[in-house]
C-alpha cells in the first residue's frame, strides 16, 4: 500500500513539473499593452523624461533592439512576442531547476521613454528574481555601474 502512495505522489509531482514546463503562454495575458494587465506587484524600471534616466536620446526602436539582444543573451530566455518595430517585446525566462516561467515586457512609452516590467506566472513572490534580471538588463543597456532601483508598477506612465 505504501508503494502505491509513493508512486502516486511521484506521478503527481512529475505531472506538476511537466505542466510548469509545457503549459502554453497566453499572448493576451502576457504580451499586453502597458498599463493594462500589469498587477501592482509587478517589478518595473522606466526610462522617462521625469527621471534621471530619460528621456531617451536615441531612437526608441533602436534602444528596444539593443535590449532584445541583451535579453536573448540571458540564459533560458526566449522571445514570446513582439519586435522593436512594434514597440513592445515580451520574453520568457525560465528558472534553472524547475523551469518556472517569468515574463518580462519592454515597451516604448511617451516622452520618449521605455518601461521594462517583469512578473511571475506561478506564485505571489519571486524572491527578487525579476527585479534582479530587469536591473541587470537596464545596467547593461544604459552602461551603468550598478543596477537601478526597481519600483512596483503603479499603472501610471
Amino acid at each position: 500500500m505504501t508503494g502505491w502512495i509513493i508512486a502516486g505522489l511521484l506521478i503527481a509531482g512529475a505531472a506538476g513539473l511537466a505542466y510548469i514546463r509545457l503549459a502554453p503562454s497566453d499572448l493576451a495575458r502576457w504580451h499586453t499593452d502597458f498599463p493594462e494587465g500589469l498587477p501592482a506587484s509587478t517589478q518595473a524600471f522606466c526610462i522617462r523624461p521625469d527621471n534621471r534616466y530619460g528621456p531617451l536620446q536615441e531612437d526608441p526602436a533602436a534602444v528596444l533592439a539593443r535590449l532584445d539582444e541583451i535579453a536573448l543573451a540571458t540564459p533560458r530566455t526566449v522571445r514570446l512576442a513582439g519586435s522593436p518595430a512594434e514597440g513592445r517585446i515580451t520574453w520568457i525566462t525560465r528558472s534553472a531547476l524547475f523551469g518556472f516561467p517569468d515574463y518580462t515586457t519592454a515597451q516604448v512609452v511617451g516622452g520618449p521613454g521605455l518601461c521594462i516590467a517583469g512578473r511571475q506566472r506561478f506564485g505571489s513572490q519571486d524572491l527578487g528574481v525579476n527585479a534582479a534580471r530587469i536591473g541587470g538588463w537596464a545596467k547593461e543597456l544604459l552602461g551603468l555601474t550598478e543596477p537601478p532601483a526597481m519600483t512596483g508598477f503603479s499603472g501610471a506612465l
